[in-house]
């Protein structure tokens, strides 16, 4: 069979006439080359894999982040978690609220500024992320495992100007 011969019979025709092509035969020009594009591609992958490993629990990407910052920083307020993880202010009430829901979280009143809450684990907050932080530690397995332990460091490396 020829090579045009191949993809020829790899193409089917849809319903409207235009050829449907396996994703992986879609050439992609110049993104090839584009770090961003990438980049993207592997935070999808990465997120993907988070969500799978970490599905047991119900804790997506972000709240694992904040969480973990609360966790590490007891008292904080919304706006310095929000600014050290680059969320939106509505995008974290959101989510604390929805943390608070789970008695993962509890906000306090700043007894200095009535309009701040220091942001705490509850017991149940801390137990949970426990097991959270062990379920990431398989993840960061399942990464090392993708692209290789080297590279996984070279990486860090690479992005720690970013965090």
């Amino acid at each position: 069979m020829t090579a045009s011969a191949a993809q020829t019979s790899s193409r089917k025709r849809a319903g409207n006439g235009a050829a449907r092509i396996d994703a992986d035969e879609i050439g992609l020009d110049a993104l090839v080359g584009h770090a961003g594009y990438a980049v993207r591609r592997f935070q999808i992958w990465i997120f993907q894999d988070f969500i799978r490993t970490l599905g047991e629990v119900d804790i997506r990407p972000t709240q694992y982040s904040v969480l973990t910052v609360i966790g590490a920083n007891p008292g904080l307020s919304q706006m310095a978690v929000a600014n050290r993880l680059g969320i939106e202010r509505a995008r974290l009430v959101h989510l604390l609220d929805s943390l608070e829901q789970r008695r993962l979280v509890k906000r306090i009143k700043s007894k200095t500024d009535r309009r701040a809450h220091a942001l705490h684990l509850t017991a149940q907050g801390e137990t949970a992320l426990a097991k959270f932080k062990r379920l990431a530690a398989e993840h960061e397995r399942n990464v090392e495992a993708k692209i290789g332990r080297e590279n996984r460091q070279r990486l860090l490396q690479i992005l720690a100007d970013f965090t």
